[in-house]
C-alpha cells in the first residue's frame, strides 16, 4: 500500500506551528518503508488553503506540532487524517515512528 504524509518544517526538524512551516517534507512510504521524499515550498499561507494544497500534493496524512482548530476541521473535511502535538525531530524520524507504532502524540500547541 502507497501512502504520502506531509510534514510542516522549518530549519531541517518539525515545524512547531502548521502556519508557519517555511517548506512541506512529502513522505512517500511503500510496503511499510520509507520510498522517496520531495520537499516542497508551499504557496503564501491563507486560511483554508493548505488543506486542500497538502491533498493536490497526494497526502493524506499529516504529522505536525500546533494547528488550530479550523484547519483540523479542513483537514477533517478533506479525509486527511492528522498526528498532532509531536515531537520536533526530522520528517523521517517521524514517519518512522509513525511507521514502527512509536509516534507519540500530546497536546496541541496552537492556542487559536
Amino acid at each position: 500500500m502507497k501512502r504520502r504524509i506531509a510534514v510542516p518544517m522549518e530549519h531541517g526538524a518539525l515545524c512547531s506551528h502548521f502556519g508557519h512551516c517555511e517548506y512541506f517534507c512529502f513522505v512517500d512510504v511503500e510496503d511499510g518503508k520509507i520510498s522517496g521524499k520531495k520537499e516542497i515550498v508551499p504557496p503564501e499561507h491563507e486560511p483554508g488553503l493548505y488543506p486542500r494544497w497538502v491533498k493536490e500534493q497526494g497526502a493524506g496524512e499529516v504529522i505536525c506540532g500546533g494547528i488550530g482548530m479550523k484547519a483540523r476541521n479542513l483537514f477533517a473535511a478533506e479525509n486527511i487524517k492528522l498526528y498532532i502535538g509531536v515531537a520536533n525531530k526530522s520528517a523521517e524520524e517521524l514517519v518512522e515512528d509513525l511507521l514502527g507504532g512509536v509516534l507519540r502524540t500530546g497536546e496541541n500547541s496552537c492556542d487559536h
